[in-house]
């Protein structure tokens, strides 16, 4: 694709990075049978083919328009597009240039200003969350259906592992999981006790970034990722952690290309890309595992399910920032063959479920439409219950399914724990 890009923006960072993508896309439109927003609205505009040419509009110096914004913030970042290019366009990293810069000269309306703000503010303060979560949970009997369906139900959480392991590993101390669903990170930090692994969360560590990253604040996530290179540095300088295991895929994803968002910064971007190369996806990293250590494991499994105790037949649903994002496939339904639960068949699971983060807040109504796809798709094969492993696509699930929709290492840790 030829481009011209205006003199304000090309000879900047964001300038020299957007015209690489640019040129590489050839305009095929392969992208648009992946899109789940295209596929719902049917607008070119709302594909990545589309959105590209905006962006790439905008670069060139065309006026930018209030229509601009929205068609942008009507994208996903599901990524699924990225799976599906032929030319190997990074369209991920276009769409935050894209949508900052959209930003910086499209006013928002009040209300949608203070939404992002609340949103920034809120989800990434860890102490604020977790007190609005507990009250949450306290009266969620009693809350209206739409807010109800924010807070997930309690589930059961088994105690953290007091074992001492010499191999070591980082898990993300997070900012909204702990709160949302407690259930998740002892679950695996039991898992990994079962593999001869300790889990260590760093206190000093915190949200990996994305939320403000991805509402256009910039700024704010690099300082949190920052926070996080400084936090986790030591144990990894000495060589006493092996690799950072994220067990929600958003922020797997994020922390994954810390080394992309740092480059430029000269005190982290060494360290941030070695970090990148020491994280792991859970599944990924329990599939790692000797062979014997995984059949170790399967016997409980299948004596849990043999007993009713945990569910056999599961739907499992593989989160974008997992599959499109991570590029890791087919991994963590291996590891859940292997330890003895039957995956039903989902069509279309390639994708998105709707969550996206914030988006299910930001774009209800065409998340609800993704949502009712996601789930028909899901219940086809008549499973037990859902499994995911990422917690947006958990709870925005679960506030819309009739059967249980937990991580899929609840469920081993549970197993395990009998």
């Amino acid at each position: 694709m030829d481009t011209h890009l205006a003199d304000w923006i090309k000879d900047t960072p964001e300038g020299k990075a957007a015209e690489t993508i640019l040129r590489k896309c050839v305009h095929c439109g392969f992208c648009t049978a992946t899109c789940p927003t295209y596929q719902i609205l049917g607008d070119e505009l709302d594909s990545p083919r589309g959105r590209i040419y905006l962006i790439k509009q905008m670069l060139e110096g065309k006026e930018v328009t209030r229509k601009t914004q929205q068609h942008l913030d009507r994208c996903l970042t599901c990524r699924n597009c990225e799976t599906t290019c032929p030319s190997g366009v990074q369209y991920g990293k276009l769409i935050d240039i894209g949508k900052k810069i959209v930003d910086e000269h499209v006013p928002r309306p009040a209300a949608e200003k203070a939404m992002r703000a609340g949103l920034k503010g809120l989800m990434t303060n860890r102490a604020l969350f977790d007190t609005g979560m507990v009250m949450g949970k306290m009266v969620r009997g009693l809350l209206p259906a739409s807010v109800k369906a924010k807070i997930p139900a309690k589930r059961y959480t088994p105690a953290w592992p007091t074992s001492k392991h010499t191999r070591k590993v980082i898990l993300l101390n997070g900012c909204v999981q702990p709160a949302m669903m407690p259930s998740i990170d002892p679950a695996t930090s039991v898992v990994l006790d079962a593999l001869g692994v300790q889990g260590m969360i760093v206190n000093e560590s915190g949200c990996c970034g994305a939320v403000k990253y991805h509402l256009n604040d910039h700024q704010g996530g690099l300082e949190q990722m920052k926070a996080n290179v400084d936090a986790w540095w030591p144990l990894i300088e000495s060589g006493e952690v092996q690799a950072l295991v994220m067990n929600a895929s958003g922020c797997g994803v994020t922390v994954r290309e810390y080394g992309h968002y740092l480059a430029d910064h000269p005190d982290y971007a060494a360290k941030a890309t070695r970090i990148s190369e020491l994280t792991m996806d859970l599944g990924e990293f329990v599939a790692a595992q000797s062979t014997e250590a995984l059949q170790q494991l399967a016997p409980k499994v299948k004596a849990a399910i043999q007993a009713e105790a945990i569910p056999g037949k599961i739907a499992f649903h593989p989160p974008c920032t997992l599959q499109h994002g991570q590029k890791v496939k087919g991994v963590v339904e291996n590891v859940l063959r292997t330890l003895g639960f039957e995956l039903t068949p989902v069509q279309d699971s390639h994708l998105c479920c709707g969550s996206a983060g914030t988006y299910s807040v930001l774009q209800p109504e065409l998340s609800a439409e993704l949502k009712k796809r996601k789930l028909a798709s899901l219940m086809a094969g008549n499973p037990q219950a859902i499994a995911s492993a990422n917690i947006g696509c958990l709870g925005h699930l679960e506030s819309g399914a009739s059967i249980e929709v937990r991580h899929w290492v609840e469920w081993v840790a549970e197993a395990l724990g009998r």
